[in-house]
């Protein structure tokens, strides 16, 4: 992918590998983009301004109060006036101060200003990495969106060796490419193609109990609702998420309500109403336990004991079925081991929605707990099969989708 007329604001951190940053630079403007540098202070004891500006051909920023710079909003423009923000090396406090929105300083006020994707190479010493306090900093970046390129297993300059070493200057430049493949925009809060618009979703299993310790579930790990979720804040969405009991974390932004079994889901679903789009991406049991014990089952000398099931309420077609306030667009879910665009065609029908995701999740296929998803998006005019993709790029391409579809005036 050729960088001709990219526009990259690089923040260089204080570390050894802030050396890697010079030759990113000179990979970065070979494939015909520019860089903008910003050098931290502690930065300025690894790399001198002199051999960033010179490889970058542009001036390096480094102070937050230039009275020049900030008589036209310095910092406000440098933060968006770009199409990708990196941070390489980014330490153990450049992710500390982004995660936790502090801003004392030009790159962490460049980081909280910028309405632009975000993209760290993290550096730092084994043990800093592992922290507990790293790891949580990390995991929260991720959440709001923030990309990340490494770190991989190495020595360090410590003499140590493990995860926290510095990713090569062309895998930069290869994460560079992917994140520039789709929009660089981060919609915040009344902004973005869902401004204005209500979504619910479902995510997740539901958990049918047999007896107060046992119960009847499914291997969903709420992994692709999640990040459909996330996905739709992002693009402006107020977004009401309705998770069974999953073992990630709540999306950022999102308003999110846990429940445990599918006539929880169900009452949650109905009190979060109305709202412009519902999209059903649990797995919910189809049935539950009708004689489900108050107290532990014991094992019986004369075997096993018998369950009897009664059927669990159909979500999707309840909101479908609605009629003062059902949603202008309902998205359900056919997670199926055979026949899956025949399966959710007929689906399609039954329950009246208006689109469906159809996806196998044979355990060969590994979509179940993992990270991936093949999908295909089924309407009443056709079928439409995207490849294997991480979940986040099956939500953003979803939310895409949808949004389209209300920009054309569908369900407007």
């Amino acid at each position: 992918m050729s960088l001709t007329g990219k526009r990259i604001l690089l923040i260089i951190g204080g570390g050894i590998a802030a050396y890697k940053a010079l030759d990113f630079i000179r990979r970065v403007r070979e494939r015909g983009a520019s860089v903008r540098p910003v050098l931290t202070a502690a930065g300025k004891q690894f790399v001198t301004p002199l051999s960033v500006s010179s490889l970058a051909g542009m001036s390096v920023h480094e102070d937050l109060f230039s009275l020049t710079e900030e008589a036209n909003m310095g910092h406000i423009e440098l933060s968006r006036a770009a199409d990708l923000v990196v941070i390489a090396p980014a330490t153990a406090d450049l992710i500390a101060k982004a995660a936790n929105g502090l801003a004392n300083d030009l790159a962490s006020t460049l980081l909280l200003a910028t309405d632009k994707k975000v993209l760290m190479a993290p550096a730092m010493n084994v043990r800093m990495w592992l922290h507990p306090a790293t790891q949580r900093n990390v995991a929260q970046l991720a959440r709001d969106g923030v990309l990340f390129a490494g770190p991989v297993d190495g020595e360090m300059a410590c003499g140590e060796f493990g995860p926290g070493r510095m990713v090569e200057p062309l895998e930069i430049v290869a994460a560079i490419e992917k994140a520039l493949a789709s929009s660089t925009a981060i919609s915040l809060a009344g902004d973005g193609p869902l401004a204005g618009r209500k979504i619910i979703i479902t995510s997740g299993p539901t958990h049918e109990p047999i007896d107060p310790v046992r119960y009847i579930a499914n291997r969903s790990s709420g992994k692709q609702g999640h990040a459909i979720a996330q996905a739709a804040a992002r693009a402006g969405a107020q977004v009401i998420l309705v998770s069974g009991p999953v073992a990630i974390p709540d999306p950022s932004g999102v308003t999110t309500h846990h429940v445990e079994t599918a006539r929880d889901m169900l009452d949650a679903v109905e009190a979060a109403l109305p709202a412009d789009i519902f999209i059903g991406a649990a797995a919910v049991a189809d049935w539950r336990v009708d004689n489900a014990g108050a107290q532990k089952m014991k094992k019986l000398t004369s075997g096993a004991p018998t369950l009897q099931f009664t059927e669990n309420p159909d979500i999707l077609a309840s909101v479908c079925a609605r009629t003062k306030d059902r949603p202008a667009l309902v998205v359900g879910f056919a997670a199926e081991t055979e026949n899956v665009i025949a399966y959710a065609q007929d689906k399609l029908v039954r329950k009246k929605c208006d689109l469906v995701i159809a996806n196998d999740v044979s355990p060969e296929r590994g979509v179940m707990g993992g990270s991936k998803n093949e999908v295909h998006l089924v309407s009443k005019t056709g079928v439409e099969s995207w490849p294997l993709l991480d979940k986040d790029e099956v939500a953003r391409r979803l939310v895409d989708t949808i949004a389209a579809h209300f920009k054309k005036g569908y369900g407007a």
